[in-house]
């Protein structure tokens, strides 16, 4: 399977996971793929100070992209407290 293809899997298991966070106010980007096996995502709105976003990182994100690509082995979040108001 080519980058492409695995950049094309992880955005499809994005939009399965992204309707559970839009619920609750968040979302995800995705920021990069390493190697082809490490993911590395954005929380965005409520996700950001949710005191759960690494359990729902685990839990939800990572095991859904998983579910998708079974030879990813870390999921990570980079750091939110960006000013996004400063765009």
């Amino acid at each position: 399977m080519n980058s492409k293809e695995i950049k094309s899997k992880v955005l499809l298991a994005l939009e399965e996971i992204r309707p559970f966070l839009k619920s609750d106010g968040g979302d995800i980007s995705l920021v990069s793929i390493t190697d082809n096996k490490h993911v590395k995502v954005q929380l965005h709105g409520a996700c950001v100070g949710c005191t759960v976003n690494q359990m729902t990182l685990k839990s939800g994100v990572e095991l859904t992209i998983k579910k998708h690509l079974p030879q990813v082995e870390t999921v990570t979040s980079i750091d939110s407290h960006i000013d996004e108001s400063s765009n």
